[in-house]
């Protein structure tokens, strides 16, 4: 990922992406700093916090990334899976039903979630839930499309 150019977030800016990581996640994002980073071989964004790359642009939306989670565990909007789906998941694959333990009700099918493992409810990936939370848990089918996870592009990325 070559960077094209960095600059600081304006004030209101910064409001916006906290209130709307509140309403999603329930996170209160603390940062001193916050840098917008546009790079030339992606249409993707990273906003540095304190210079760290803890929210992207995924599928145009301002989100956490897998390190944002874990930098700032969210209490909505959490997919946890089995210890049987973490290697897949960390590679990449989509989420399917019979790994889920648990998923937070209140996600609506084309929310952006975090998928967690269940010992120790760490992020392992972020990705598009394609049905409400409410019917996750199941014995088969893909429920969650994921756009970014551990060891990735992005989770990589370092300034």
């Amino acid at each position: 990922m070559q960077v094209k150019s960095r600059h600081h977030l304006r004030s209101d800016e910064i409001d916006d992406l906290e209130s709307s990581l509140k309403t999603a996640l329930g996170i209160d994002l603390d940062g001193e700093s916050y840098e917008r980073v546009e790079f030339t071989d992606t249409d993707r964004e990273v906003v540095l916090v304190d210079g760290a790359p803890l929210v992207a642009s995924l599928d145009g939306e301002l989100f956490v990334t897998v390190r944002g989670a874990n930098e700032y565990p969210p209490e909505r909007g959490v997919v946890t899976v089995d210890a049987g789906a973490v290697s897949f998941v960390s590679n990449g694959a989509n989420v399917m039903r019979p790994g889920i333990v648990e998923a937070d009700e209140g996600i609506d099918a084309g929310d952006l979630v975090v998928i967690v493992e269940e010992t120790h409810g760490k992020a392992l990936a972020i990705g598009r839930a394609e049905c409400p939370g409410a019917e996750m848990v199941g014995d088969s089918g893909k429920v969650v499309a994921t756009l970014h996870h551990v060891g990735d592009e992005l989770y990589e990325f370092t300034v």
